[in-house]
């Protein structure tokens, strides 16, 4: 199959409150998206706007609330998930390029802010089941990185056993060199996954993964 090229980074500052500022909701309901990255006039009015797809931080001692949120891949395609906040602070499991909601199931007992840190995902790498199983991999790293290679045998596709996107399991690749990794390298997968990603675990740097398939498998 022909090479898939996907990349994460660079990511501006992180801010715990760029998405909304403190607030303590009465009850359930949407919470107010004020902080720097909403703009208040045009067409993108109230819903944040990322710099680069990457993850959403909820920080609140609040820990019996469930928070929704709602937002957009780059493409335009939908993302939603619900989690509750442990130990302070927790952040998604997908990646937003706008979220234009995020909601609580009832009043919150402490105040909540929203905002970014400093991890984010490649897009997903959807390998082919009908080639050949060895996947060639390449990881070009510019500026400061430090990223793991991960796979997951799950699909939100599947016709019998489809996943939610938000409640894929990644798995850390089995080759060391590749987990908190700092420079550019090349590794492999003997048996392709179903997906592939690159997680970028902090740094300004971005990294470019270019991941080759060998031909069709052999009837």
């Amino acid at each position: 199959m022909r090479p898939i090229t996907v990349s994460v980074g660079p990511l501006s500052t992180a801010s715990a409150n760029n998405i909304a500022l403190s607030q303590t909701p009465s009850a359930a309901g949407a919470l107010t998206l004020n902080g720097s990255l909403v703009p208040t006039t045009g067409p993108e009015a109230g819903t944040a706007q990322l710099d680069n797809p990457r993850r959403i931080l909820i920080t609140t001692a609040d820990t019996t609330t469930k928070f929704t949120i709602v937002g957009e891949t780059p493409t335009g395609a939908s993302l939603t998930e619900s989690f509750l906040v442990s130990a302070g602070s927790t952040y998604s499991a997908l990646d937003y390029a706008e979220v234009t909601a995020i909601t609580v199931n009832q009043g919150t007992t402490a105040a909540v802010t929203v905002g970014t840190n400093g991890i984010a995902s490649t897009p997903w790498a959807r390998m082919d089941e009908w080639a050949n199983t060895q996947v060639s991999m390449q990881f070009d790293v510019v500026g400061t990185a430090n990223y793991t290679v991960q796979s997951t045998l799950d699909d939100p596709n599947s016709p019998t056993n489809p996943v939610l996107p938000s409640a894929v399991n990644w798995v850390n690749t089995n080759d060391a060199n590749l987990v908190n990794a700092t420079s550019t390298l090349q590794g492999n997968y003997l048996f392709s996954p179903t997906f592939i990603r690159v997680l970028l675990n902090s740094g300004s740097g971005s990294v470019t993964a270019t991941l080759a398939q060998a031909n069709v498998a052999n009837l």
